[in-house]
């Protein structure tokens, strides 16, 4: 069995690190090559013409990981009102098709989800566990380091006084992090990363604007789907702020949502007044992030894939609520070039920073 799975986010990481301690050999597991222009080409090509921008990158992923000999793929599947539920047995179906002879192995994002975690595992190595919570344990370690990491290159790429350091010192933490053989070591490796990082040069004059991203967890995650959108916006002087991560979805819904805590209760909260129901994917939580940090952020950015529905509903809801929170909607599919988004990423800071000056000229002048 040679097994593997789509790329997202760094989740590659994570799985290398579980597999490793359930015993799965390197011959065993096939990393899928970073996602480029060729994978998206390959996701195009044999995708429905309708399917939105994730399909057909992981379908891109899932034909390049067959192509290096996987026999065994690992899928996310779901129920309710998005099309996730379909992309597994679509994809299957469109392998089979293309003469690869893969079986699928699918996680459940919606329903018993911690259970279903270790029915993966044990699918893949059979059951035992003393070996099987340990596993676990430490893939999450990592994730949970590398969210940290994330969070401060985010913050760090807004002040930096020499562009580009941050992304260096952030690939290294990424290198030495999935190199890391135990939990001791992720500690280590976690603070001295976000020690470097909390120390690079500042430039005495940067004064970055504060700027949400939410949407579509895929796009929000993913840097070759949304075009290096946070990478973009840092060299622009916005420091990002994201409350969707791997980690906390990790954190939520395997362990503390089955004790009956819901991680976007007060999200979803604050969006009643204009969403009273799910619509499917992350669209409730998209109004009700708007509605939420309207005084914690200077604007919003809100991604979606196109053709996606849940995301569409959140998209034409935003403009009507009471908070005056400037909100930039990115819709992304192999269409979308990036200079175009660039331009209108430069307009919309630009548009931040001149209601900032205007609001501390009012403050100044009233204080007269």
């Amino acid at each position: 069995m040679r097994v593997s799975f789509p790329n997202f986010s760094n989740i590659h990481v994570v799985i290398k690190a579980v597999a490793r301690k359930l015993g799965v050999s390197e011959g065993e597991l096939v990393v899928p090559p970073p996602t480029t222009q060729k994978t998206l080409d390959l996701g195009v090509k044999y995708s429905p013409v309708e399917a939105c921008l994730p399909f057909k990158l992981t379908l891109g992923n899932l034909i390049e990981a067959c192509e290096m000999g996987a026999d065994t793929l690992i899928q996310a599947r779901g129920t309710g009102i998005c099309r996730l539920g379909y992309y597994a047995k679509v994809q299957e179906q469109i392998l089979s098709d293309l003469g690869y002879n893969a079986r699928f192995l699918t996680y459940d994002v919606s329903r018993n989800k911690l259970v279903g975690m270790f029915s993966l595992m044990r699918n893949l190595k059979g059951a035992n566990w003393f070996r099987d919570i340990p596993a676990l344990h430490f893939g999450m370690s990592k994730l949970f380091s590398l969210d940290r990491i994330d969070k401060a290159v985010r913050h760090t790429r807004a002040v930096e006084g020499e562009r580009g350091v941050a992304n260096q010192i952030y690939k290294e933490a990424i290198a030495s992090i999935d190199g890391a053989e135990n939990g001791r070591e992720v500690k280590r490796l976690t603070r001295k990363y976000v020690g470097r990082l909390n120390s690079v040069a500042r430039d005495p004059r940067a004064r970055p604007v504060r700027i949400g991203v939410t949407g579509e967890i895929y796009v929000v995650l993913e840097p070759f789907a949304n075009m290096d959108l946070e990478m973009e916006m840092g060299k622009l002087g916005v420091q990002v702020e994201r409350t969707l991560s791997l980690s906390r979805w990790v954190k939520y819904s395997l362990f503390l949502n089955p004790l009956g805590i819901d991680e976007w209760k007060d999200v979803r909260k604050a969006a009643m007044p204009y969403l009273k129901r799910d619509v499917g994917g992350d669209g409730w939580e998209s109004v009700g992030e708007k509605v939420f940090h309207s005084r914690e952020y200077d604007g919003l950015v809100h991604v979606a894939p196109f053709t996606c529905m849940p995301e569409i509903v959140a998209e034409n809801i935003m403009p009507s609520t009471k908070e005056d929170l400037p909100v930039l909607s990115l819709v992304f599919d192999e269409q979308m070039g990036k200079q175009g988004m660039i331009t209108r990423l430069e307009a919309f800071v630009d548009l931040l920073k001149f209601r900032r000056r205007s609001r501390e000229k009012h403050e100044n002048f009233s204080g007269c």
